[in-house]
Order: structure tokens, then C-alpha cells, then sequence
């Protein structure tokens, strides 16, 4: 069960008694909270006294302020406590979305190219950084992870290194940012996407940074075709072709560790419980090779 003092704050957000709540990551946060009146709301809670627990809360409050400002697709903001003073931990409370974020083995083409389209009303958001959204480099752009690890000693990943090294980072809008946009974070019914999920690594930036990472979360999951499905998706949404996608499906691949082992398991948590650490190494560094082969010179 989650914290009494949570529960008790959610109840006073919401104006009604929490009648159940269930745990619904290994039977803990998030949670799922269900009250006297009928209504239900996802409870995310977090140590209050951890600075990076603190920032990450931040960024998915002032995201998810920004996605209701524009009528995106994702849950909305009830409540939160960043620094746990009434929750008793850092918390944040909003409404529940319909559908499942589960991952098929063969997504449909209207899948992908929804996809695609939902990263490309994220990049209709222009949008300046500000307290809690900063400006973005690349997806997972934090000090929480260090993706150059091994990167010098992979032939593969220092060349992609040294020649993006060798150019200059594309000029284009500073919009909305996912900043972990991949398949997993989207909810579904059917083929229709209902949402968006998990904020916390939002900013904003380049708009070839969501979609360069979910072509290589296509890539990587399925193969080249899906990746170009999702492409074709946010161009037609976009009503406008994407720019400098080589570049940017570089930077997308180079966000991710030379080793993809202690990847999977999120993956597997999604139900592609079929795919192994090779086969999905294999498909990035297929996805960056033929990437590289399209990157112009310096």
C-alpha cells in the first residue's frame, strides 16, 4: 500500500477518500488510486530528499503544465508536492489514460505512422527553456547517464562520434521535447494512440530529437522499415519534410549504450520478452551504419 500521508494528500487534491491503491511497477510507484467518487489518478511518488529525484519531478510537472496549455495527448495535472512537505514525499498526482503501453511484436504501419505523428505535435510546440524544461541535446540529455562509456573503444560508435564531432548541429526550432519518446512510453487503443507517458526527461530542442529516437526505438525493436513508417508518419502529420534525419538518427543512436544488455529489461517489461541483447545490437548498429552512410562529409 502506498504511504498513509500520500494517500491523504491525493484524497485532499481530489476532494474524496481513496478507497484502494495499486502499485503498478513490481507493486509500487506509480500508483493507481481509486476514490469515494468514482474517480481514479496515477500517484507518482519519490524520495524528496534525492536533488535528482527532485529536478526529474520538476520536469515532468512543467511538462505536463505545457502539454495542457497545447492539448496534447497525455494525462493532466491534478496535484503535485516536489518537495514532499504535505505528500511526505515528492509527489505528483493526474488523471488516468486510457489503453495499454505494451509493445507488439508486429506493430501495424497505422501504429508506426501514429507514432511518428505524435512526435511531430510535440515539434508544433515552439517553446523557449524555462524552470524545469532545459534545453536538450539529445534524448535522456542528463548527468544521470554517461552513454560515452566503451563509445572510443567500438569502432562503430567512434566513427559516428568523430564525424559528428566534425559537423555543426543542425539550426532549427527550439520546440517541445519528449527527451525518452520511444514505444514503451506511448498508450494505445488499437492503433490509435491515446497518450504520452512518463515526462521526466522533457526539455526542449531540436525536433529531430524525439523523432531521430523513436526511428532508432523502431529500428532497434523491428527494423529499417518500421523506422521509415514512423518517418512517413510525422512528415504527414508535420505537412512538411523532415530535416537533417541522418544526423539526427545518429545523435538518437549514440544516446544509447554500446551495450544494450541492462536495456532489455524494460523492453521485456513492455512484452517483447522475444528479443535478446544481439539481435537488438545488431539493428542499432545497422540503423547507425546506414545513418553514417547518408551523413554528408565535413
Amino acid at each position: 500500500m502506498a504511504e498513509a500521508r500520500a494517500l491523504e494528500w491525493a484524497a485532499r487534491a481530489v476532494g474524496a477518500a481513496v478507497v484502494d491503491a495499486r502499485g503498478m511497477r513490481e507493486g509500487g510507484s506509480p500508483w493507481l488510486v481509486r476514490f469515494a467518487n468514482e474517480d481514479s489518478a496515477i500517484l507518482r511518488l519519490g524520495d524528496a530528499g534525492a536533488a535528482y529525484v527532485r529536478q526529474r519531478f520538476a520536469t515532468e510537472v512543467a511538462a505536463l503544465q505545457v502539454a495542457a496549455e497545447h492539448s496534447l495527448v497525455t494525462s493532466r495535472l491534478i496535484a503535485s508536492d516536489l518537495d514532499g512537505t504535505d505528500a511526505g514525499a515528492a509527489a505528483i498526482l493526474s488523471t488516468v489514460l486510457l489503453g495499454i503501453s505494451r509493445v507488439p511484436r508486429d506493430p501495424s504501419p497505422e501504429r508506426l505512422r501514429a507514432l511518428g505523428a505524435a512526435a511531430a505535435a510535440l515539434s508544433a510546440v515552439e517553446l523557449e527553456p524555462r524552470p524545469g524544461l532545459p534545453l536538450l541535446r539529445h534524448s535522456m540529455d542528463t548527468n544521470e547517464f554517461d552513454f560515452s562509456i566503451g563509445r572510443r573503444a567500438d569502432e562503430l560508435f567512434a566513427e559516428a562520434e568523430d564525424r559528428l564531432n566534425g559537423l555543426p548541429v543542425p539550426l532549427g526550432p527550439t520546440v517541445f521535447v519528449h527527451g525518452d519518446l520511444w514505444q514503451g512510453n506511448a498508450l494505445w487503443v488499437g492503433d490509435t494512440c491515446t497518450g504520452l507517458i512518463d515526462w521526466e526527461y522533457a526539455g526542449v530542442g531540436h525536433p529531430g530529437i524525439d523523432l531521430g529516437n523513436l526511428r532508432c526505438d523502431a529500428a532497434m525493436l523491428n527494423g529499417p522499415v518500421e523506422a521509415e513508417l514512423v518517418l512517413d508518419g510525422w512528415e504527414q502529420a508535420a505537412g512538411r519534410p523532415a530535416e537533417d534525419v541522418a544526423y539526427w538518427d545518429v545523435v538518437a543512436a549514440l544516446s544509447t549504450p554500446v551495450g544494450l544488455e541492462k536495456w532489455l529489461s524494460p523492453i521485456h517489461d513492455q512484452g517483447r520478452t522475444d528479443l535478446r541483447a544481439q539481435a537488438v545490437t545488431d539493428r542499432r548498429n545497422a540503423f547507425l551504419r546506414a545513418a553514417l552512410d547518408r551523413l554528408p562529409e565535413a
